[in-house]
């Protein structure tokens, strides 16, 4: 088994230049969170929810409090939100979605092994989520964690592993 028996071939996708508030509408609408960015049929980028709650927080209005003393007790951060003016949405809702895509995403080919997948998307320092399968520089399909553990589980069933229900 490998990446393209567990990646999904329809992957919608989003332009470089398509408006980010365009995006936004678009991710309300499906039941995943980010979507490969295409330019004239290759990969150039991949764009998430993370990216674009990044581009509305206000960073210089949170107060970071540490509580503890360490070695004694372990210190814990609390965040809080100091008052402010509102987030202005409209603000950024004409930007391209190139201007918070991620770069240069990590990619696989059709042919990549399940462990290779496995090493790729279970990687805390990595903190992937989804990634694009390509044939050559063209997006054939993507794969997310849990098309991963659907492909492990099949894998597991198919081999008659015991426990496997």
């Amino acid at each position: 088994m490998n990446a393209a028996d567990v990646m999904t071939a329809d992957v919608e996708t989003v332009a470089p230049d398509d408006e980010v508030g365009e995006v936004l509408a678009r991710l309300a609408d499906v039941n995943f969170s980010g979507f490969p960015v295409v330019d004239e049929g290759r990969l150039v980028g991949v764009v998430t929810e993370g990216d674009l709650v990044d581009l509305f927080e206000v960073e210089d209005r949170v107060l970071w409090i540490p509580i503890g003393i360490p070695p004694i007790v372990d210190t814990l951060t609390y965040a809080f939100d100091l008052p402010g003016d509102d987030v202005d949405i409209a603000a950024h809702a004409d930007d391209p979605i190139s201007s918070v895509m991620t770069e240069d995403p990590v990619t696989v080919d059709a042919d990549a092994s399940l462990d290779a997948l496995l090493d790729l998307l279970a990687n805390p320092e990595r903190d992937i989520n989804r990634l694009p399968v390509l044939d050559g520089d063209e997006l054939v399909g993507i794969i997310t964690r849990q098309d991963l553990l659907r492909g492990l589980r099949r894998e597991r069933d198919a081999a008659g592993v015991a426990g496997a229900e």
